[in-house]
């Protein structure tokens, strides 16, 4: 069969109407390009959570090269804020547009049409190997996550793997992801005395409590980068004690924060230095402060090296530019797969991800298609 168009690929995966955790025909569609070009696929299907593994070449050939991706998109929004139909595919005007056009059809499409290309134009001697979930924009839990399960349990490697999430910032190939921070969501309870506003000293008021815990841990910064990372953040994301009054204070208060960490930290250790913090101002405040944490991907980092080199070597090629290796941004399924191998993420400009009238440009999906190719070349070279 001849390799598929890759803007045409957008196109079509646009047009299937997937939103988290609606496989919507997208995966089916990958399915039947991927197995006429000879890929041996599986559905991986957990949970409710549609995925899919394709394989060209010997099962746990110790040569393989793997990419990763996810089909699932965000919800439309406010339809009517859209000029064209979210899941219309239309191409004009040198784009393709449509939810997930950005994020992330374009680059799906992208690498399945260079691994289709290459395995028919030069077969390799080891295995290319496609993975692509329909869970990573939501829970992630039953997504790659069950992919990986499956791999392991079925004898599955990739020696590397590249991520085609958009990890471009202004021009296409400027930026190259080599790792990413650590996320975490802490839920701070605070647990008082209530009573009348007039006379506070009758009261134990957990907002007072709950506030000088987030003065505290806010006021100084956590660390001051690494070698690879920023400094570690921390966003206020809501205060709330659900009152509906003025006069009264309140019994129970709670506040979310979100931590974006570097490797100076693990998600366990910022937990103990959170709960050591609830425990000095409960101390102080007598109010009870628990912390509720949930780790969403620790801090990880591919160092550069072979696989980084390769990328920027296709890259440089392609766009005569050479990316800036980063670990900025959120967070990304690139947190579970380098749980087995080396990975890295390169993709289109991600201007228009998650927005309303989503777009790609065609001529960086076509690009970023080249530079796959490039990166399979090079790496079985």
């Amino acid at each position: 069969m001849t390799a598929p168009d890759p803007v045409a690929l957008t196109a079509a995966l646009i047009r299937c109407p997937s939103v988290t955790p609606v496989e919507g025909g997208a995966l089916v569609l990958l399915e039947r390009v991927l197995a006429e070009a000879g890929f041996e696929c599986t559905r991986i299907d957990r949970n409710g959570t549609p995925n899919l593994f394709a394989r060209w070449g010997a099962r746990g050939h110790p040569r393989s090269f793997g990419f990763n991706g996810h089909t699932d998109v965000v919800p439309v929004g406010d339809a009517e804020a859209w000029t064209v139909d979210p899941f219309g595919g239309e191409i004009r005007d040198g784009r393709v547009w449509g939810r997930g056009a950005c994020d992330m059809k374009s680059g799906v499409a992208a690498f399945v049409a260079a691994a289709v290309a290459f395995v028919q134009e030069t077969p390799p001697d080891g295995a290319v190997i496609v993975t692509v979930t329909g869970d990573e924009e939501g829970a992630s839990t039953d997504g790659t996550v069950a992919i990986l399960d499956w791999m392991r349990e079925q004898g599955e490697t990739m020696s590397v793997c590249v991520v085609g999430e958009p990890t471009s910032t202004r021009e296409m190939g400027d930026m190259v992801k080599i790792g990413r921070r650590g996320v975490m969501t802490a839920h701070i309870h605070a647990a008082g005395t209530q009573g009348h506003a007039a006379y506070p000293h009758r009261a134990k008021n957990p907002l007072d409590a709950l506030v000088a815990f987030l003065h505290e841990l806010t006021a100084t910064p956590l660390d001051t980068g690494t070698a690879h990372f920023d400094p570690t953040t921390i966003a206020i994301t809501t205060i709330d004690a659900g009152n509906p009054t003025h006069n009264v204070i309140p019994a129970k208060a709670r506040a979310t924060v979100n931590i974006r960490f570097n490797d100076t930290h693990t998600g366990a250790s910022l937990t103990r230095d959170l709960q050591a913090l609830a425990a000095r101002v409960a101390e102080r405040t007598g109010v009870a402060l628990t912390v509720e944490a949930r780790i969403a991907g620790e801090a990880f980092l591919t160092p550069p090296g072979p696989l980084s080199d390769l990328v920027v070597a296709s890259v440089q090629a392609e766009t005569n530019r050479t990316p800036e290796l980063s670990t900025s941004g959120g967070s990304s399924d690139a947190r579970f797969v380098k749980d087995i191998c080396p990975v890295v993420e390169v993709g289109l400009v991600g201007t228009s991800l998650h927005q309303v009238d989503e777009y790609a440009e065609t001529d960086q999906i076509e690009a970023l298609t080249r530079i796959y190719r490039r990166i399979l070349s090079g790496w079985f070279a």
